[in-house]
């Protein structure tokens, strides 16, 4: 038995042009919408994440209390739940069409106005791609979100970050089994390399030089690499390229309200914000972090000091870094019914 739900949106025109058959959002619930509507909370899931990820730091006498708060965590396209590659009958594989965030925000906001009848976001908030989803909730609809955290993530992708996972990517598709995306058997060696490539880049030159993956019950370097390889292998192929490829056309001035003027689209959010990047973080890095920091009117610079790089914004993942993000949460969302 499925443990989400499911909102059709139909044949979904996408910001290509292209349409989205037979669309579909998987997300789940905890908590109860209020009479106002307005005191929701929006989780978008982030690469390889899904509603399940957002689950422990749910609960009562926490930021995210489902007693206060009615919270909406759901899929981004491509994520294996919400239509993807993986599980689209009529476009699966190779033939499912680029998706932006763009795409995603405005599914998601047809999901929450609606479905869920939601007038107001009391807070976005999101980790690496969720950041981004979030970052782009802030500007396309600033009427409707009143605070938004973005956790290691981006109001675009910049140029290294593209280029992290075009290395990434290259080593998937030197997988001869992949065929171009119309692979009978899942391109093992590929993804198992792709796993491989992507855990140099996802914790910090300190994490690997003290050894910090004993923390995480690994006693050597391979025993880390091999399990990142074994959960790669548990993706479909296409699906992780149909993220990858969303995620490197990250951009909020892509929106047609901004027509690529990018601090214009960052300047215009209304939004209280926290920007909370992670001092070691190799791709969504601080000094870029900043400079979209700067162009907002109402936000607080909060960045995480941790050795453990992209993954020290991982909700649930270490203790000290979760109360961070746990502790901005709470400053962002009202305290009063």
């Amino acid at each position: 038995m499925a443990d989400y739900e499911r909102y059709a949106l139909g044949n979904f025109r996408l910001q290509s042009g292209e349409v989205l058959d037979d669309a579909v959002l998987a997300y789940e619930t905890h908590g109860t919408l209020n009479s106002r509507g307005d005191n929701a909370v929006l989780l978008p899931s982030w690469y390889t994440g899904t509603h399940r990820s957002w689950r422990s730091i749910i609960g009562a006498g926490r930021a995210l209390d489902p007693a206060r708060y009615f919270i909406i965590a759901v899929n981004m396209f491509g994520n294996g739940i919400s239509s993807s590659p993986s599980n689209s009958p009529r476009q699966g594989g190779a033939g499912f069409p680029a998706v932006s965030v763009g795409d995603n925000v405005r599914a998601q906001y047809q999901l929450l106005t609606e479905h869920l009848r939601v007038r107001e976001l009391a807070l976005v908030a999101g980790w690496s791609m969720g950041a981004m989803q979030a970052w782009h909730w802030a500007a396309v609809y600033p009427q409707q979100v009143k605070a938004f955290l973005s956790i290691c993530g981006s109001a675009r992708c910049w140029p290294l970050n593209f280029v992290f996972l075009e290395g990434v990517k290259a080593a998937l598709l030197a997988d001869a089994a992949f065929d171009h995306g119309n692979y009978r058997q899942p391109p093992r060696a590929g993804l198992a390399a792709f796993g491989r490539c992507y855990a140099g880049w996802a914790y910090s030159a300190a994490f690997y030089r003290d050894e910090l993956y004993r923390n995480l019950n690994f006693a050597t370097v391979e025993d880390l690499l091999r399990e990142w390889e074994r959960d790669h292998c548990q993706w479909d192929a296409n699906d992780l390229l149909c993220m990858l490829a969303t995620w490197q056309q990250a951009d909020i001035s892509r929106d047609p309200a901004f027509g690529g003027r990018f601090e214009e689209a960052i300047s215009g959010i209304r939004a209280r914000a926290i920007i909370m990047p992670c001092d070691t973080d190799s791709y969504f890095t601080e000094e870029e972090a900043f400079k979209e920091y700067r162009l907002l009117s109402r936000a607080v610079w909060r960045p995480i000091r941790s050795p453990y790089g992209h993954c020290a914004g991982a909700p649930g993942r270490f203790a000290a870094e979760t109360a961070l993000i746990e502790q901005g949460m709470a400053e962002l969302l009202p305290q009063k019914d």
